[in-house]
């Protein structure tokens, strides 16, 4: 079948079982296009947990799905390749992580979004990219805090707070291998472009940023700055939503070559077959569910700017 036949087939689905479909901003256009909501990771699934959808079809990765299961419990959570992951993620387990904390008693531990339902349940209060600044400062009467698991969103939170944060040694691959060279190349053949970088980016990347924003964030700056051109340090995904958004600007990619694969393993017949077949199912175990949306729930607690 033809895109527009599946994408037909898809809506379809989604009226007779009563259910939504989620497309992070990296998925691939024809998901994009397709999806009842599109955006980053968290956001995502607080949206879902508004709905009267019974059934949650996320096209991402699979902590999303977790994510998604944590904070609508009462649905039922599709992602519809399994396999579908995330390096970052996976370079920290919950174990690790008690025995890191065993290693510094009283340090809170601030985890990123981005890691497993596991380790958001032994953690004491999570993050995004777009308000790590904010929930770091939140924490009062603590000099120290544990970042995890990414040490670039950890060192760029740092030039934030007088706070020492010590962090986990992992790393976004496709963020983390954008050079300050290749930037600086994008930039000389694009003068007039603005370079948008996520704080997932190397340190000396962060440094030539002209803005740094989470996916979300980067959205909605474009939406307002009279800017025309932009270089996007991020994965490439997003220039579909930016282009859809704001036909008459440019965007150029900070490194083509910035592509998840664990974000492009969906296609819009794996989507039907989850549909049809009401599977592959996540579902986060009740007990680390309540600790791990504890941690969540503490970050939507804090006064946004």
């Amino acid at each position: 079948m033809n895109i527009k036949t599946l994408q037909k087939k898809i809506r379809d689905l989604l009226k007779e079982k009563n259910a939504i479909l989620l497309a992070h901003n990296y998925q691939r256009p024809e998901i994009q296009d397709v999806a009842d909501i599109t955006g980053d990771s968290l956001g995502l699934s607080l949206e879902a947990a508004k709905t009267e959808a019974k059934i949650v079809v996320f096209c991402g990765v699979h902590f999303m799905a977790e994510t998604a299961s944590i904070v609508c419990p009462d649905k039922v959570i599709l992602l519809p390749v399994i396999s579908a992951g995330c390096p970052m993620a996976d370079m920290i387990t919950a174990h690790s992580l008690i025995q890191k904390k065993r290693e510094h008693p009283g340090v809170p531990v601030v985890s990123y979004v981005n890691s497993s339902a596991s380790v958001k349940a032994e953690s004491d209060i999570c993050c995004t990219s777009a308000n790590a600044i904010q929930v770091v400062s939140s924490l009062v009467g603590h000099d120290t805090v544990l970042m995890t698991p990414d040490k670039n969103l950890a060192r760029y939170t740092q030039r934030f707070t007088d706070k020492k944060i010590l962090y986990w040694e992992g790393f976004c691959p496709y963020h983390d291998r954008l050079t300050a060279a290749q930037v600086k190349s994008v930039k000389n053949d694009h003068p007039q472009a603005l370079f948008l970088a996520h704080p997932e980016c190397r340190p000396e990347v962060i440094d030539l940023a002209d803005e740094v924003k989470s996916t979300s964030g980067m959205l909605e700056y474009v939406k307002k700055t009279e800017s025309r051109e932009f270089i996007i340090g991020t994965e490439t995904g997003i220039i579909h939503t930016l282009e859809t958004q704001n036909p008459d600007k440019v965007f150029v990619p900070a490194d083509k070559k910035m592509i998840c694969t664990d974000m492009k393993k969906i296609y819009l017949d794996d989507i039907v077959k989850a549909l049809v077949t009401s599977s592959p199912v996540v579902k986060v175990e009740e007990g680390i569910r309540v600790r791990a949306y504890r941690a969540v729930e503490r970050m939507l607690k804090i006064p946004r700017d």
